[in-house]
């Protein structure tokens, strides 16, 4: 059977450049006291996903692209697929701290992944001992998928099908054996005519789409048109954050407990966790851009995004069903609780579809859009010159499993996960939550971030602004009552783990 690339699983192929990857990589660390013999051998990490293959068609199949990208590119069964080849290891060089261990994950996600076999690697790094808050033997799994094959929904489905739910091995997902169909080569006929059938229709599918979606498409321009403060028209302004990206990235991050997340969004009737992040993001962005002087007059704004994929549904399937919405992070205002009030009401408008349309409406139109064209407009709007000026930062807030996962016995203690930058978009906070923690992961560009020790001490201080905010009667929170401070101390990524909590799946992003 042939099994041809969607249109927005395509144009992450189209928008690659040697300076602007488009793979995502999750970082995850174990603690192998919990194995059996208190050790994980290399051999055993490859036998372990040896035996998981059979849970996505992703491990085995490659892309088959055509001449001049003349059409959407197709995957194909790997005849020459080797699990060691995509499995290699390596150990943290000297002192072995938290920030050589970021140096090491920058560079091991900066170098660019081998498009002619399977789009997936894993690198092992040892050596982890010396970071507080890591157990003794502890390694790292750093895990690259490209963005073409898989989104985020689908790689927390991926990531924890790997995964077991307790040392002795008893998967988190139980995903019965089954005989992928990885693709067949098409044959020059077979591509000739999609081509030419394709290239015919997808103008007058296009013509349709526009038609159908363009009262909607006025609506949206009319109320984006709006400046003002009260209104959710959205204005971008000029960043650091909006210049052209190196091949050179960046990453650090900041582990926080989920419960004083929750705190905190108690503070304010009807804020989401996803507003508190959103918080928190506005106000480390504001400290920053105030200490280099840099702070517009201005709201920045933030693109986040949204999955496309039916709630409730079961669809696990590989590819990108996603979607984005832009939201103001109101960082020109001072008060952390204002701000996160502000970002309530923003989010709430947003949800209804009114800022985040544009971009919905996008990804509808790109599914008309010719192989051809859309490759070459692709290379026109990531290039330094004229990439759109779509917002100052991409924050993405993807849910995970609320209870201790495993893989060969070893405990999952920390994760983390980098995204794709561009030019116009330098930084990419991810926010990735994980029994009973949530951890900010930043990943950017040396050029336009050098001190991004710092950018990590700013979400550090913009946390801990919020979780100490006293609440008064009559006060800026619509609450009636203090909410009260949380007992326990912030984590960071270098800190140690609180007791794990048994704790379901968080729904109340």
């Amino acid at each position: 059977m042939l099994h041809q690339l969607s249109a927005q699983d395509a144009q992450f192929l189209y928008i690659q450049t040697p300076e602007n990857l488009t793979h995502v990589m999750a970082v995850y660390v174990y603690d192998p006291s919990t194995a059996r013999g208190k050790t994980v051998r290399f051999k055993d990490i490859i036998e372990h996903v040896r035996s998981r293959l059979h849970i996505s068609p992703v491990f085995k199949r490659k892309l088959y692209r055509l001449p001049f990208d003349i059409d959407h590119p197709y995957w194909v069964e790997d005849e020459h697929f080797d699990i060691e080849a995509h499995i290699s290891h390596g150990r943290l060089p000297e002192p072995g701290d938290w920030r050589q261990f970021s140096i090491h994950v920058a560079r091991h996600f900066s170098k660019p992944m081998d498009m002619n076999r399977p789009l997936w690697d894993m690198y092992v790094v040892e050596g982890l001992d010396r970071i507080p808050g890591y157990g003794k033997g502890s390694y790292a799994i750093l895990t690259r998928v490209h963005h073409a094959a898989i989104d985020g929904s689908a790689a927390t489905y991926f990531f924890t099908a790997l995964s077991d739910m307790d040392a002795k091995g008893k998967p988190m997902i139980e995903v019965p054996p089954s005989d992928w169909d990885y693709g067949d080569v098409p044959s020059a006929s077979e591509v000739m005519n999609r081509a030419i059938s394709s290239n015919l229709t997808s103008p007058v599918k296009l013509t349709n789409a526009v038609l159908k979606l363009t009262p909607t498409l006025w609506d949206a321009a009319r109320k984006n048109m709006s400046v003002d403060e009260d209104s959710n028209g959205l204005t971008v302004p000029d960043t650091r954050f909006n210049g052209a990206v190196s091949p050179h990235k960046m990453f650090d991050a900041v582990t926080f407990d989920l419960d004083e997340l929750k705190a905190i969004r108690a503070k304010v009737d009807g804020v989401t966790i996803n507003d508190v992040v959103l918080a928190i993001c506005g106000g480390a962005l504001r400290k920053y851009l105030m200490r280099h002087k840099e702070l517009p007059k201005e709201s920045l704004v933030a693109v986040a995004p949204v999955n496309a994929r039916k709630r409730d549904s079961q669809d696990d399937s590989p590819g990108n069903k996603i979607t984005a919405m832009s939201v103001k992070l109101w960082t020109n205002i001072a008060n952390p609780l204002k701000r996160l009030e502000a970002i309530r009401k923003t989010t709430e408008q947003t949800k209804a579809a009114k800022s985040g349309l544009s971009a919905r409406i996008m990804t509808d139109l790109t599914q008309h859009i010719p192989g051809a064209t859309m490759a070459g407009v692709a290379k026109i709007l990531t290039s330094e010159r004229f990439a759109p000026k779509m917002s100052n930062v991409f924050i993405s807030n993807i849910p995970g499993p609320q209870t201790p996962m495993y893989m060969n016995g070893a405990k999952l203690t920390h994760q983390y996960g980098m995204a794709p930058l561009g030019n116009g978009m330098g930084l990419f906070i991810a926010t990735p939550s994980y029994n009973g923690t949530m951890s900010f992961t930043i990943t950017t560009d040396r050029k336009i971030m050098p001190d991004i020790v710092f950018f990590r001490d700013c979400i550090q201080k913009a946390f801990e602004e919020l979780r100490n905010v006293k609440i008064k009667n009559g006060g800026a929170s619509t609450k009636k009552t203090a909410a009260k401070k949380p007992a326990k101390k912030k984590l960071t990524g270098k800190s140690a783990r609180k007791p794990e909590q048994k704790l379901q799946m968080d729904k109340s992003k």
